[in-house]
């Protein structure tokens, strides 16, 4: 059973733990859905700048085009203006070309857009150009599986501009572009516009790519080598929802080699079809990294502030409980007899605990008053008593054998009745007396040595001798003779009486008492009581030996009794420094003692 300081305690440690826990998860989901998503819709912006600077490129391109002149060498324009490729196409020409832009300027518009370049085109435009844009595609996690090994086109950001001749119809188109493949300036610039070029752990914290289909033609994204990661391909699950669905992924995703908050959106031609993607990303352990050291500093906070309120807990709880302790351990006291124990020098700041002192202590003033008159009277009653039944028995033993006249059957009979009432009161006020010196803390021990059988045991058989002879019953005293031992003659015979006569009150009719003794070493003794009778169970052994308690068993309520004689032999024998139990036999019960012999 728990004290009430305990289950104060445990109250007050399940409310600090429940309280830090949810603290904990609050501050965890805090950071989730704030700094994280946070992060993830600054991610999203940057796809927005990413994509103002890609389209920016474009735009340059046609500022360009604006500025030069197309009689000039085109060689020189085209390395003077930073292009790739720049060509004119004649009108007589325009069925041959495969360039969308191009077909759009003969219509008279100049237009700018992103297209796909062959590997034959790539080819006619130089060797070098054909080499720097094949890329060897890398096999990648959580990809979707690769059928080409190499991938041979390009990905181009051109402009096309219609030439006018003199009838003011189109002659020509200047087209020209750049080439996206390996083209690291153009998504460092986009990265530099979204990001700063930071690093942690050696690798990027913003990252920019541009896909053809789902493979990294220009990126700043590193591989586990720290190259950057041309030919590497898309996620699956991206590549679905941004190619093939046409939607933006706006999420973490795995890169490469690591997870990243991601945004990505689809790059169109000028005919709306979908032919790659842009992405940009920052890397996600420098949040993991923050919102883990995060929650350890605030982990550590809770955890000091739970233990600080622990502390505090345990001495609120001691502050509560002390009181009530000391009323517990006062009220205990008393009713184990203690009737002069107070309690005193109780800091009881509290004014009810001041009150209840104080009733306290003279409630215990009032009871100690009245045992000590209840002690009283049953002192006197039973001294006065004791005197008169003894005459009264020596006068009915007299009669009912004869000394004053023949009686008849019956008349002996009624006599016989009398004298067993008589010896039965006789044992109860000699009770009442040993509970007077008891309550009173009277009972004193007086040792002297004697002889345990002669002068104890079969002086108690012979006291009781008659009584079992009526009831059929044997008694058996097998304890040793010249046996010295060193107590309190008066008390051990009034030990050794209750015993022997609860044996032939509450004993089986035509049963045996077996008196034994036992040497236990050590100087100590142990002596058995038997009796055959109803077995006492288990439950019922804690009563025994308790003020005026009677057991719930038939042959206990057949016969009459105080309940005080067990109560008074438990006292004696403790007064020896010895112990006494009860233990159950096949056919009755034992009640056993032990004391040493020598005092």
């Amino acid at each position: 059973m728990k004290s009430l300081k305990n289950e104060i305690q445990s109250a007050f440690f399940v409310i600090i733990a429940l309280f830090a826990l949810l603290i904990a998860l609050f501050g965890y989901y805090e950071f989730k859905h704030n700094m994280i998503q946070r992060a993830q819709r600054q991610v999203l912006t940057d796809l927005k700048i990413a994509r103002w600077a890609y389209d920016s490129e474009m735009e340059r391109i046609r500022f360009a085009f604006n500025l030069v002149d197309p009689n000039d060498d085109l060689n020189e324009l085209k390395t003077k203006i930073g292009l790739d490729f720049l060509y004119i196409i004649k009108y007589e020409d325009r069925l041959k070309t495969k360039s969308d832009l191009v077909r759009r300027a003969f219509d008279g518009n100049p237009v700018a857009g992103t297209k796909i370049i062959g590997a034959q085109e790539l080819n006619n435009m130089g060797p070098e150009i054909h080499e720097r844009s094949s890329i060897k595609v890398v096999s990648t996690p959580k990809a979707r599986p690769a059928e080409n090994k190499i991938l041979e086109d390009a990905m181009a950001v051109g402009f096309a501009k219609p030439l006018y001749g003199e009838n003011g119809k189109v002659k020509s188109v200047m087209h020209g572009g750049k080439i996206i493949n390996r083209d690291s300036d153009l998504v460092d610039k986009i990265r530099d516009f979204a990001f700063e070029n930071k690093l942690y752990n050696k690798k990027p914290i913003g990252t920019v790519t541009i896909f053809l289909d789902d493979v990294r033609i220009a990126t700043n994204v590193l591989n586990s080598k720290g190259d950057r990661a041309i030919g590497t391909r898309v996620s699956e699950s991206v590549y679905k929802k941004v190619v093939e669905e046409g939607r933006p992924w706006v999420d973490r995703a795995f890169v490469v080699t690591d997870w990243y908050l991601t945004a990505y959106e689809p790059i169109k031609n000028i005919n709306g079809r979908i032919i790659g993607i842009l992405y940009v990303g920052t890397l996600e352990k420098p949040f993991l990294d923050i919102q883990r050291n995060i929650f350890f500093v605030f982990l550590a906070i809770v955890f000091l502030a739970s233990g600080l309120a622990a502390v505090l807990s345990v001495i609120l709880a001691r502050r509560i409980t002390y009181p009530l302790t000391k009323f517990a351990e006062a009220t205990k006291r008393v009713s184990e007899g203690d009737m002069d124990f107070r309690i005193k020098n109780l800091d009881a700041k509290v004014s009810e605990l001041f009150v209840l002192t104080g009733s306290f202590n003279d409630m215990a003033d009032r009871l100690r008053d009245r045992e000590k008159s209840y002690l009283d009277l049953i002192g006197f009653v039973a001294h006065e008593l004791k005197a008169i039944l003894a005459s009264t028995i020596m006068n009915a033993y007299t009669v009912r054998d004869g000394y004053l006249g023949m009686v008849n059957f019956k008349q002996r009979k009624a006599l016989d009745s009398v004298a067993r009432n008589l010896d039965y009161f006789s044992a109860t006020v000699k009770n009442f007396l040993e509970l007077s010196r008891i309550e009173k803390r009277e009972l004193n021990i007086h040792k002297t040595e004697f002889l345990l059988k002669e002068e104890i045991f079969d002086m108690a058989v012979d006291l009781f001798l008659k009584q079992a002879e009526g009831k059929h019953k044997a008694i058996k005293n097998l304890v040793p003779a010249g046996i010295k031992i060193e107590a309190d003659r008066d008390l051990l015979q009034v030990a050794a009486n209750n015993l022997i006569g609860n044996a032939v009150k509450y004993g089986s009719e035509n049963g045996e008492i077996i008196i034994s003794l036992l040497e236990v070493g050590g100087g100590a003794i142990r002596v058995e009581v038997y009796n055959d009778g109803d077995v006492i169970p288990e439950a019922e052994k804690d009563r025994l030996f308790k003020k005026f308690s009677r057991l719930d068993m038939p042959q206990a309520r057949r016969a009459s009794g105080t309940g005080l004689g067990l109560f008074i032999t438990r006292e004696i024998i403790e007064k020896h420094g010895g112990k006494i139990w009860v233990e159950a036999r096949e056919k009755g019960n034992a009640f056993i003692f032990e004391i040493n012999k020598e005092g």
